[in-house]
């Protein structure tokens, strides 16, 4: 390697990303492709799906709903006929739905939008949200309370893993770290996860409020709340963290 790519990579901000394996590389691509060489992307999952096989009942359903892609894996790997309408959180699963033969419509959101574009379009008849064991807000009782009668399979779980040596290493060091975090439970799991050694300079960038709540009095350098909760904003958080936002 030459002087010069010796130096620009010394120079590199390092990114650790404990998303799924999966979504974590799709946004370490999604990191090189925005900020070049300023970033190096390390992808350490701190939670992987495991995929369940509920009972759906036999019922015909008006659409479905899916809050995350793990929930649309798991509905593929369910193997029964499936409403083609999808009603989904965000633009991101609207693709994966797309992408795996359903009709899908984003709420663009969270759980509170979703269900104010369910009940702008009011479907005729029962739905069926599909969606993990851990979740956050309060879709089914939204809903529910609306007249929209819902059933719900979980159909997924997302299991605990270690950090990677990789990451630990980099937590003992004395240098920058940049770590987005996706969701209460992954920011939990990372502030559990941090070794007694841990010498980093913790900037956060967290995708909600709630997502920051959850880091309670995590000691880090600076913190940077994405203003929607989706990628763009997320990557928009990580460049206010890389122009050196002040701690929040």
């Amino acid at each position: 390697m030459s002087m010069a790519k010796q130096s620009a990579a010394s120079a590199a901000t390092h990114v650790l990303i404990t998303r799924p394996r999966a979504e974590g590389e799709a946004f370490a691509a999604a990191l090189a492709l925005r900020f070049g060489a300023r970033v190096c992307p390390v992808v350490a999952p701190l939670i992987a799906p495991r995929f369940l096989t509920p009972t759906i009942p036999a019922r015909d359903y008006a659409a479905v709903v899916f809050t995350s892609a793990q929930a649309i894996e798991g509905a593929r790997r369910l193997g029964v006929p499936l409403p083609q309408l999808a009603w989904c959180v965000g633009r991101k699963t609207a693709e994966v739905a797309t992408a795996a033969g359903f009709r899908a419509k984003s709420a663009d959101g969270d759980a509170t939008a979703l269900a104010k574009a369910i009940l702008a379009r009011r479907p005729d008849g029962r739905i069926l949200y599909l969606r993990g064991v851990d979740t956050r807000g309060n879709l089914l009782e939204l809903l529910d309370s609306s007249g929209i009668h819902t059933d719900v399979a979980i159909v997924y779980t997302q299991d605990p893993h270690p950090l990677t040596e990789e990451a630990l290493a980099l937590l003992c060091s004395p240098v920058p770290l940049l770590v987005p975090l996706f969701s209460p439970r992954t920011a939990t799991l990372f502030r559990a996860a941090l070794p007694p050694g841990t010498q980093a300079k913790l900037r956060i960038a967290a995708m909600s409020p709630a997502v920051a709540e959850a880091l309670g009095d995590l000691p880090r350098a600076a913190l940077a709340v994405a203003l929607r909760p989706d990628a763009p904003a997320m990557l928009d958080a990580v460049e206010s963290l890389l122009a050196g936002r002040p701690a929040a």
